[in-house]
């Protein structure tokens, strides 16, 4: 056992030792990280990273919507943000939401529909939480993170908590610069909740309404009942551009759709989707995501770009 983990700083939350991560991610695989820390708040997250020698490495993970954990699991200590204190959506001013991290997208967005905040309805067609939303400036159905955004607060590797302006905001330094499925925002910050702006008024049943005809989009074209993360690739050219191509289309004129590596498979729904039949590993999805970008590329000359997370060691890394 490496000699960190016996000198852990206390904490009011949970620390976990060898806890299997893969029920934590949707894709139900991956080994286990050294040590899961489930902070109790804000302050519990900042005394423990400070306490935390630095040579610990430090994962931040949240819904595990669109993450694959590989098999050896994570080194040093994984960080989860998820479930009660962490879930909480709550009104923030005139046609706004104060967002923890671990919200899921959905009850932001009927948070906003009962609140009779417009232009936060997109939410319910992304899976996973809040704060995984802004590492990727997530967005659906002609709407992005970035459109919505106001401030964005966390708490660096050193425990110091911070607060950041969306590129929106006419105010406050530093900012965070959004582009198509991706944003500047530091890699040892952990988001822990993010103010929201509509774009007015609107009324609560027009609102459900259209979270409802989302969800029976998403439940007509994407295989949301199967183990299975978010979209799988970006999209080469960002919405509104000449002539743009959509991941799924080149996927599917490769020839991948069904296409299978072990217990992985290529959705027949969606092929822009990889699915764990039954008994994938993560190895198996992600050499599948690979055997894609690769016919994809010899086909079309285009070279797909991952949209979703791969953490932690393969297996037998030590």
């Amino acid at each position: 056992m490496a000699e960190w983990r016996d000198k852990l700083p206390d904490v009011r939350g949970k620390v976990l030792l060898d806890q299997p991560l893969a029920p934590y991610t949707w894709f139900r695989v991956g080994g286990p990280a050294d040590a899961l820390f489930l902070p109790a708040d804000e302050d519990d997250l900042a005394d423990f990273l400070k306490a935390l020698p630095e040579n610990v490495p430090v994962t931040f993970m949240g819904v595990g919507s669109n993450t694959i954990v590989r098999d050896g699991g994570i080194e040093g200590v994984t960080i989860r943000l998820m479930g009660g204190y962490w879930g909480k959506v709550e009104p923030a001013g005139p046609n706004s939401l104060f967002a923890r991290a671990g919200a899921l997208d959905l009850s932001v967005a009927k948070a906003a529909a009962r609140e009779g905040i417009a232009g936060l309805s997109f939410f319910s067609g992304i899976p996973g939480s809040i704060g995984g939303a802004v590492r990727t400036n997530a967005g659906c159905y002609g709407r992005e993170l970035k459109d919505v955004a106001n401030q964005i607060e966390g708490v660096t590797r050193s425990g110091e908590r911070v607060r950041f302006e969306a590129e929106i905001a006419q105010y406050g330094d530093p900012k965070i610069e959004f582009s198509y499925r991706h944003t500047n925002f530091p890699d040892d910050v952990i988001v822990t909740g993010i103010l929201l702006t509509g774009s007015g008024e609107g009324d609560p049943d027009t609102l459900a309404q259209e979270i409802a005809d989302h969800q029976a989009r998403r439940s007509e074209t994407q295989p949301i009942k199967d183990k299975t993360g978010g979209s799988t690739f970006a999209n080469p050219d960002p919405p509104g551009t000449p002539n743009q191509r959509s991941s799924w289309k080149l996927v599917d004129a490769a020839g991948c759709r069904g296409l299978r590596v072990g217990g992985a498979q290529v959705s027949e729904k969606h092929c822009n989707f990889l699915i764990n039949t039954g008994d994938a590993t993560a190895a198996d999805i992600e050499a599948l995501g690979e055997l894609v970008r690769a016919r994809v590329l010899d086909v079309t000359g285009v070279d797909l770009r991952w949209e979703i997370r791969r953490i932690g060691r393969l297996q037998g890394e030590r």
